[in-house]
């Protein structure tokens, strides 16, 4: 006998609502445990900022306190020798209200975030459990059928078949079967579709994270080293850390866009991109990176305005140059240029002078995972190019590759 309908209906729904608070009690409880973690790292940064500013450094004989007095806004922070001569002491009361208000505000910003997202993830958990619905529907379907052994003895034969990497689709070759059939070969390709998907997306972010996470910590060394003393060097690494840090966070929106670009969905956001400034931005972050390398750059002698997505070629020429560095000897020379081509269409170069590729490995280096025989024992994950590839064709450009084995690789971006 087949189930009730409406009851399959509520089990489903009943699914999707315990799924949808799983989710939103984990964003909450991270959300809650981050906003108690900052109320804490605030007073402390401001307690270790205080003693390297009058002790040159951390203390661990010092003793180290806060007191109340009269009420809670007479709370002070103390730093005393171990003779009980007071080094440092100052009312916390107002640094506290800070880390509780920023905390307050975290904490809100959060639990705000969680409810709006509440559509999207039910839209997403929607799209998982559709072919789960399939399935059920398939089954009751096949419950109300009468099969004779022989039926169900050719289905189960062709279901253990099935390997995870095989693209065969099921091939009953039984007229009352075809509907279930259908069914099968569908949902099998929807989930290999996924899975292939959701692996393209994690190899891609790994690859594509190292970059603005290097600069970051390239600017954050250098605070530690002089960004006290020098005002300028302070200015300039807060604001180049604020950059990345954007830039980070356009990156991993633009992994998800790069995903959705697989399906046709993804518009570029087009704007007038002047290349010359583009390239010498590129320039001094890889001087700042990769300290391994000369770098020099070459502009061309008027401005190069083109219209394309400016986050996106510079995300395109970061991964030239990430593969010009990782293949060539440390104190070897990379060049980047830009300039106008025979054609009349304005480019951006990326040449070393490193290992070079043959020919044969030239015609395949865009392709998703391909890794020529000398480059398989360095890292890299054979996607980064295919990335980049994806990103000049959907600006309408294309590449010009001269490679010489052991003499080195010119890349251009024709835009």
């Amino acid at each position: 006998m087949s189930s009730n309908p409406n009851n399959e209906q509520k089990r489903i729904r009943s699914i999707r609502g315990k799924i949808q608070s799983m989710i939103s009690l984990r964003r909450l409880d991270r959300a809650i445990s981050g906003s108690f973690g900052l109320s804490l790292l605030i007073p402390l940064i401001w307690a270790i900022y205080n003693e390297i500013s009058l002790c040159g450094g951390i203390v661990l004989s010092n003793r180290h306190f806060f007191s109340i007095k009269n009420g809670i806004s007479s709370l002070t922070y103390t730093i005393a020798e171990p003779s009980g001569t007071v080094v440092f002491t100052e009312n916390a009361f107002l640094i506290m209200v800070m880390a509780v208000g920023v905390a307050g505000i975290n904490l809100v910003l959060s639990v705000l975030g969680t409810l709006f997202s509440i559509p999207s993830e039910h839209a997403k958990i929607n799209k998982i459990l559709t072919p789960i619905d399939a399935l059920a529907a398939r089954a009751d379907e096949i419950a109300n059928f009468e099969f004779n052994e022989d039926k169900y003895q050719l289905l189960e034969n062709a279901i253990s078949k099935i390997e995870p990497e095989d693209n065969k689709e099921i091939l009953l070759h039984d007229a009352e079967l075809q509907g279930i059939e259908t069914a099968m070969n569908n949902l099998i390709g929807r989930m290999k579709e996924n899975y292939r998907q959701q692996a393209r997306f994690v190899n891609d972010a790994s690859h594509e994270l190292r970059t603005p996470i290097a600069v970051i910590e390239g600017y954050a060394n250098m605070l530690a080293r002089w960004g006290r003393e020098d005002e300028k060097v302070l200015d300039e690494s807060i604001n180049a850390i604020q950059n990345e840090a954007s830039n980070m966070k356009h990156l991993v929106e633009q992994l998800l866009f790069l995903a959705r670009g697989d399906s046709g969905r993804t518009e570029l956001k087009l704007e007038n991109v002047e290349l010359n400034s583009l390239m010498e931005e590129i320039y001094e972050e890889s001087l700042m990176i990769d300290e391994n390398h000369p770098y020099k750059v070459r502009t061309y002698g008027a401005p190069l305005n083109v219209s394309a997505d400016p986050a996106l070629i510079k995300q395109a020429v970061r991964i030239l140059v990430d593969n010009a560095a990782k293949y060539t000897e440390n104190g070897d020379e990379i060049v980047l240029a830009t300039g106008v081509n025979e054609k009349g269409r304005p480019y951006l170069m990326v040449q070393d002078s490193g290992i070079g590729m043959k020919e044969a490995d030239v015609q395949h280096m865009f392709d998703r995972f391909y890794r020529a025989d000398e480059a398989r024992t360095r890292e890299g994950t054979g996607l980064g190019l295919s990335i980049a590839k994806w990103i000049v064709e959907k600006h309408k450009g294309s590449f010009t590759v001269i490679s010489r084995t052991d003499l080195g690789t010119r890349i251009c971006i024709n835009l």
